[in-house]
């Protein structure tokens, strides 16, 4: 049995629009189309029934909350202590994710921190005292450029 799902292209086109604004409201969403309001609904409803679309969020200004700098942190780790070691990343609270990746590292985390100082204290006070992590290499986040994914182009 063939589990992957069609999409057409008008669920394409609601990718695209609800991505660029996930706030966007259906009746003004049905004038861009030009589609039927309920028939957008009822695809909207699919489309998360089949999990194509997860959730519905909002993007944030970090830098009003204080978060001057970001970074990502390449981890080389002992295999046996993988699952303590994902557990205090979940606790640690400026982790913002955790990736298992190939390469030369192990694990790569996403750290927001308040300034350098601030960062290299996560990284030194709280990554690199937990058990398990051989060593750490931190790329610092200088500027950031997001585009729009390619499935999602017009």
């Amino acid at each position: 049995m063939n589990t992957l799902h069609r999409f057409d292209e008008l669920d394409m086109k609601l990718l695209y629009e609800l991505t660029r604004d996930g706030s966007i409201s259906v009746p003004t969403l049905s004038k861009k189309l030009g589609i039927n309001a309920s028939v957008l609904y009822s695809r909207i409803k699919r489309l998360m029934k089949k999990k194509l679309i997860k959730k519905f969020t909002i993007e944030i200004d970090d830098s009003l909350l204080g978060i001057g700098v970001k970074a990502n942190v390449g981890i080389s780790r002992d295999p046996k202590l993988k699952d303590s070691i994902h557990k205090k990343f979940m606790e640690t609270a400026e982790v913002i994710s955790i990736s298992e990746v190939t390469g030369r590292f192990d694990i790569m985390v996403q750290v927001y921190a308040k300034n350098l100082e601030a960062l290299h204290s996560i990284v030194i006070e709280k990554i690199g005292k937990i058990e398990g992590i051989q060593s750490t290499e931190t790329f610092v986040e200088l500027q950031k450029t997001d585009k729009d994914p390619v499935y999602l182009i017009q």
